[in-house]
């Protein structure tokens, strides 16, 4: 049966093919590819007609381990599987790491499925469900933090003001040193304060490109001013059950990060997508509910230098943080609220190209029950 051919149900195998939500690529017995459904196409990073004019060898490392997987099928004529795999290149990125599953086509001498199944998302799931828990903790510090430690500060800001009155103008800059000190501290305990708020959210049906256009609007009028910002939507998504103005929050810190990122670069640009992604799924701690996260919104940037890859397994974490000044509570608190909305939120990241993708559930009425 060829690709396109009708099946039954009023279907193609096109259309079955292109709702899976891992790549899937058919090889020819030159390594010729000779189909590739949409999961492929964005894996990648190339559409099938692209795929087509190349073989598979093209858009994977010399000498790669899927061009022997592909081999020893063709050699025994039974499925080959092999897990862990990095086929990372300049091409389609480089931290790939896949399993394998590939199989020969019983009518089709020298013909290979191959399915990719990236392990990033599990792994990724895993540090987001840890990044929740170190939230938490911090949740718990903040409440701390706020009874301890902010009453003596307004002691000590009181009495450095009546020394700053009586103080001679040599000792007056040390006086407005310790007012300046503590109302820092006392900043940074109000920032801390957001993570033990547990009031429930008040959410909505909202279009999350109204949301990124106000988060544009309000980037290339203040931070963003000189830097390019493109959109690449998806107009026929779903709407998101979410607070407007905590999305509003997070997207403008992932833009802000991104500005940040490309300053003083030439040519920088900024890129919000959405898409839907059929097939995410993340089980729900305590049960055996499995939440479906189909909706996808991404900031990218082409910065230079990206995030360090030692820094990426612990972006999400409180006080983490590769800026000067910086308190490490942005990406923390982006990952709370991303979280209490029932999301989550990861990093890819190399020289040149960064994205933070977030995943979320599409609205569904009676939500609002």
């Amino acid at each position: 049966m060829t690709s396109g051919e009708p099946m039954p149900g009023g279907g193609s195998q096109v259309q079955i093919l292109d709702a899976l939500p891992h790549p899937l690529v058919l090889v020819g017995p030159q390594g010729e590819i000779e189909e590739a459904n949409t999961a492929a196409e964005n894996f990648f990073r190339a559409s099938a007609q692209v795929l087509r004019r190349h073989p598979i060898a093209h858009f994977v490392p010399f000498g790669s381990p899927l061009l022997l997987l592909l081999s020893q099928v063709r050699e025994r004529g039974t499925p080959v599987n092999e897990y862990k795999v990095d086929i990372g290149s300049p091409r389609i990125g480089a931290e790939k790491v896949v399993d394998i599953m590939a199989a020969p086509v019983a009518d089709r001498p020298g013909f290979v499925v191959l399915m990719l199944q990236e392990r990033g998302m599990a792994e990724k799931i895993d540090r987001q469900l840890t990044s929740r828990g170190a939230a938490r903790t911090v949740s718990g510090l903040a409440t701390m933090l706020a009874h301890e430690i902010k009453n003596p500060l307004s002691g000590i800001r009181g009495a450095a003001q009546l020394l700053e009155a009586s103080a001679d103008e040599d000792d007056r800059p040390l006086t407005r040193l310790i007012m300046d000190e503590t109302d820092r501290i006392v900043k940074l305990v109000d920032r801390m304060e957001v993570f033990s708020d547990e009031r429930p959210i008040e959410r909505e049906p909202l279009n999350i490109h109204v949301v990124l256009d106000r988060v544009q609007r309000l980037a290339t009028s203040g931070f963003a001013r000189n830097q390019t910002i493109n959109v690449e939507y998806d107009p026929s998504l779903p709407q998101v059950f979410a607070n407007r103005d905590q999305l509003v929050q997070v997207f403008l810190n992932l833009v802000k990060n991104a500005s940040e990122a490309l300053s003083g670069q030439e040519h920088g640009e900024i890129t919000l997508t959405t898409a839907y992604r059929p097939g995410i799924r993340l089980a729900v701690p305590g049960s055996q509910e499995k939440v479906s996260l189909p909706l996808e919104f991404c900031v990218r940037d082409n910065g230079i230098d990206g995030v360090p890859e030692e820094l990426l397994p612990h972006l999400f974490d409180p006080f983490v943080t590769t800026k000067a000044n910086g308190s490490g509570l942005g990406l923390a608190l982006v990952a709370k609220i991303i979280g209490d909305h029932g999301g989550v939120i990861e990093c890819d990241s190399q020289p040149g190209r960064t994205v933070f993708r977030i995943l979320m559930p599409a609205h569904v009425p009676g939500d609002e029950r």
